[in-house]
């Protein structure tokens, strides 16, 4: 038997040999126990259980399991306005998840809506000084029509910004 000082080990084992659960890191255990890895593998899998129209307005948020049961339930954030697209598919989305895994992982899904307003800035036009700068910059090029083409580019720019 080897008996180590710094391991960390309380037990002893033959020649060296250590169970498999002594072996993983500590914050891997944990979520090995919580079932992280079925909660990482829907994520990857997300467009493929509830197809591209579903997949665009929600994604899996978390998974909560009751201790004890294999009986989990599904948070899925949901885009506002899109909760009933969802909500009618529910049963599928169940289906799919369980058929996948094998076993009865997902019991129910609850879904929390949000906001998905982006708001956008449309800067149009190109601001009197760059235009003076780029018109000094094209009389430097030689090709005639790509002169012209550039100075049309420039203009047509700036009349969207009236």
């Amino acid at each position: 038997m080897h008996y180590k000082q710094n391991n960390k080990e309380k037990k002893t084992y033959v020649q060296g040999l250590r169970s498999f659960n002594s072996t993983l890191p500590r914050g891997l255990k944990g979520i090995l126990k919580k079932n992280g890895y079925n909660y990482s593998e829907i994520i990857s899998k997300w467009n493929t259980f509830v197809g591209k129209k579903i997949s665009t307005c929600s994604y899996p948020k978390s998974i909560k399991m009751n201790k004890g049961d294999d009986k989990g339930t599904l948070i899925l954030a949901v885009e506002r306005g899109d909760e009933i697209t969802v909500e009618y598919s529910k049963n599928e989305i169940i289906n799919k998840i369980n058929s996948y895994f094998g076993y009865k992982l997902i019991n129910d899904i609850k879904i929390e809506s949000f906001n998905s307003q982006i708001k956008i800035k449309k800067k149009t036009g190109i601001s009197t000084i760059t235009s003076k700068d780029l018109k000094k910059n094209i009389k430097t090029i030689k090709n005639n029509n790509i002169k012209k083409s550039l100075y049309k580019l420039i203009e047509s720019m700036n009349i969207y910004e009236k």
